[in-house]
Parts: C-alpha cells; structure tokens; sequence
C-alpha cells in the first residue's frame, strides 16, 4: 500500500497536471484570439486609410499610390497588399502585388467581411473587404490584405511563451506540493519518533502538540502503549514468578539425587535428565521474556559494558583450564535488546566456545552498515557444515564428550531472532574451529524514519 506522502505526491501531481494542462489550454486560446483580434484591428485601420484616400482620388485611382506611404505596399509580395475594383470593374493594386489579384473581389459586401483568403498568385493572406459607396453614387470593392505568415509568428511566440511560463508554474507547483506533503507528514513523523521516545521514558504523548486531526489518534496511541506496558509487565512478572516456582523443586529434586548418587546410586542419567529439564525450562522462560520484549520495547544496552564484563569473568575462567580469551571491542557500541538477553546470549556463547577449544578463543564487537557484529572463535574442532543446521534446533547434541544439554545455541537464537537479530555458524578464519557470527540491531536502526 502507497504512503501518505506517496499519496500525496500523487494526487497533488495528478491535480497540478490537470489544473496546468486546462489553465494553459484556455489561456493560449484566449492569448490566441487577442492576437488575431489585434491582427484585424491593425488590418480595419489600413483599410479605413484606403477607403478615405480612394475618396479623395475617386476620379484618378492611380494616384492611390502615392497616399499611401508605407513601404510595403512597393516592395514585391512584401505581405501587404491593397486592391480597389472599380465600377467599371477596372482594378487598381499596391505595387506589392506587381500583376497579382488578390482573392474574393466578387463576393464583396456593404458590410465588412474579414476572412482568410488564397489564390495561386498570393500566399495565405487575412483580407479585410467591404463594397463602398461613395458620395458620388459609384461603387467600389476596396480590399487590404496581410499574409498570416507574421501572425502565425506571434502565435508561436506565444506558445513558446506559454510554455516557458507554465514550466515555471509546474516547477514552482510541485515544489509547493512537496513542501505541502512535507508540512502535513510532519506532525505524523513526529508522532512515530515521540512514541519510541516516550515508550523508553514511560511517559504518556501530549495531545496539545500535534494538530486537532491527530489528537484522537494521540489518544488511542496513549492507550495502546498504557495496555501495551501493563501485557509485558505482567507477562515478565509471571516468568520471573514461574523461573522462581520451579527453581526450588528443581533445586531439592537435585540434592536428592546427589545424595542418592554419593550412596553408590548411578544416578548420572537422572542428573542428565534434570539437566536437560532445567535447560528446557530456562530456554522456555527465556523465549517468554524475549516474546513480551524484543520488537515491542525500547530498551538500550550498552554492549560495550557487557562484552568487558564477560571478557574479564570468561578471562578467569580461561586462566584456570590453562586456555586463554582474547578481546576486541569498540566503545560506545548500544544495542536494541534487554540486558538480562543480550548477556543470556554472550554467556551461551562463550561458555559454549571456552567448552570445546584446544587453548584460546576470541571476541570482537565492532560496527558495520547493517548493524553491530559479534564474531566468537574458538580453536577446536568446529562443527561440519552439514550439521549445523541441526546444531541450532532444540536438544540435539552432536557430540556427547562433554556435558551439557545441547540448548545454548537454540537459547541463542530464539532470543536473536525475537529482537530481529540474526546468528550463523561458520567456519574461523583466524583460529580454525567455530566461528560464530551474530548482527545484532542498533538504536539508530530503529529510529531510522521509513518512506
């Protein structure tokens, strides 16, 4: 589905197009007929002019010539031109037609009669022809003509204007509806950055800061983020409640077997078991937490903080199995996830790692384009390619040397991917075993306003 501002830009577009292409239409028609109107204005005054210079001279047309001073009228097929037909039908003409006539001499009138006429002789011209009685009774067709070809000319300057000056005006009009479309988002946009503000300070949105149209919108927001709260408080509040319940039947549960096992009891299949339940509780727990938190929350964690953090206590840890850890982190690094999951994740990872290598691992956090990456390595065996797709699922252990419930990377990942997280398995470059890769969601990337 388009955007608002798509939409906007649509519509606005579709309706200056519109108003521009009828706008221009009747202007340069009307343009149009103000050219031709002067055009015939400038044509009925040189005919007035031959009409009372052919007055003076009724009883010598051939002195016409010499009353009427323009130019034109001398020079050959200039483009103007004058022609008087007397009563006797003799025709007298501007020394511009040389031998020409000029068309329509028999369908004269009393009235006048502008039109556009051509003949073989003349190009198109615009006449102006009117049957004139004179004080001495006798009759006369006089006619003055003018090619079109000069009042095509301005029609197609003034086209050429029109165009220029509409260019302009759509220039200027979809600058104003971008503008527009910016100016009515904006509130919208506000209201998108205010409720991921608002949601990490836990404060309601003012409904007296955004326009009259928005404010029940602001309402219901202020509603759904209040209902919105008390679901993954309560929800979060259960699995603690629920992590707790369980944690002290399991806790005696456990004793019971030690004690069972120290009286020569093999006893080591039921620890397994209680093991692997403890571990299905806690992923269960976990994913809980991670369902009622991930997209729907806020919250910052200062990665950077807790990558030291394990680093020193994974770095004792190491010292004592005689391997060691090495560390690479940048500062500042601040990731989208809840603290308790983003270690949950780490200390997985790094338990996992410090398990099963040879002598060392290693940590490096550091920013790319499509998020913060976290690379652990280790120098053990790895994990074939083809198994770690089953390495990922729940429970499945692929190697049972060790102990262990096979669930960390299954933690690890239903806790990445309910934040939009990602995790791959591949194979280290620089120390030869696993290489884990996790690219995990900043803030900015959140923040970061969508068309």
């Amino acid at each position: 589905m388009l955007s608002l501002r798509k939409r906007a830009w649509i519509s606005g577009g579709i309706a200056a197009l519109v108003s521009l292409t009828v706008g221009t239409f009747l202007l340069y028609s009307f343009l149009n007929q103000r050219v031709l109107l002067r055009f015939d204005t400038a044509l009925v005054e040189k005919h007035t002019r031959l009409v009372a210079a052919l007055s003076s001279v009724s009883d010598n047309p051939g002195l016409l010539s010499e009353l009427l001073f323009d130019p034109a009228y001398q020079t050959p097929f200039s483009g103007r031109y004058w022609q008087v037909t007397g009563p006797d039908g003799e025709i007298f003409t501007s020394g511009s037609l040389l031998d020409a006539t000029l068309p329509g001499s028999a369908q004269a009138t009393p009235a006048l009669d502008i039109r556009y006429a051509a003949n073989p002789e003349v190009e198109e011209v615009r006449l102006a022809q009117q049957l004139i009685t004179l004080e001495d009774g006798s009759t006369w067709t006089v006619t003055v003509a003018e090619t079109v070809a000069e009042l095509n000319a301005e029609r197609v300057e003034t086209r050429r204007s029109l165009v220029v000056a509409f260019a302009l005006v759509a220039l200027i009009g979809m600058a104003s509806v971008l503008f527009q479309t910016a100016t009515i988002i904006g509130p919208l946009n506000r209201l998108r950055r205010d409720v991921a503000q608002r949601w990490d300070r836990d404060e309601e949105l003012s409904e007296a800061d955004y326009p009259e149209e928005v404010a029940p919108l602001v309402a219901d927001i202020n509603g759904l983020l209040a209902r919105n709260r008390e679901i993954i408080s309560r929800s979060r509040r259960q699995a603690a409640d629920l992590a707790h319940a369980l944690k002290t039947p399991s806790a005696i549960l456990r004793n019971e077997l030690t004690l069972l096992a120290e009286g020569s009891h093999d006893m080591d299949k039921a620890l397994e078991a209680l093991d692997r339940v403890d571990a299905q509780l806690g992923r269960s727990l976990a994913r809980l937490r991670a369902a009622n938190s991930g997209e729907a929350t806020q919250v910052r964690t200062d990665l950077s903080h807790s990558v030291d953090r394990f680093g020193r206590m994974f770095g004792m840890m190491a010292r004592r199995e005689g391997k060691s850890i090495s560390l690479s982190c940048e500062p500042g690094l601040t990731v989208r996830m809840d603290a308790q999951d983003i270690e949950e994740v780490l200390g997985n990872l790094l338990d996992n790692a410090l398990k099963w290598c040879r002598s060392g691992i290693a940590l490096t956090a550091r920013r790319r384009p499509q998020g913060i990456e976290v690379l652990i390595e280790d120098d053990g065996p790895g994990i074939p390619a083809a198994d770690r797709v089953e390495a990922m699922r729940s429970g499945a252990r692929l190697d049972t040397s060790k102990p262990g419930t096979g669930l960390g990377l299954a933690i690890a990942s239903d806790l990445l991917q309910a934040y939009g997280a990602t995790i791959a398995l591949e194979d280290s470059a620089a120390l030869g075993g696993l290489a884990v890769r996790i690219t995990l969601p900043t803030v900015q990337a959140r923040m970061a306003p969508k068309g």
